[in-house]
């Protein structure tokens, strides 16, 4: 528990709260565009295995 509690006291680099955040932020992106991130990512993986099979 002293650990945590040393970790959110210290003041050097990025913040704690900072780092956590930007993680939140990233993860509500990811939820809100997930079919459209869902998409592009099947859309490079056919155009990979299509490529690939003229090779």
């Amino acid at each position: 528990m002293y650990g945590v509690k040393d970790l959110l006291k210290d003041e050097s680099g990025m913040g704690t709260v900072e780092v956590i955040l930007i993680i939140v932020v990233l993860i509500g992106l990811v939820i809100i565009f997930k079919k459209q991130i869902t998409q592009v990512v099947n859309t490079i993986f056919d155009k990979i295995v299509s490529e690939s099979k003229s090779v």
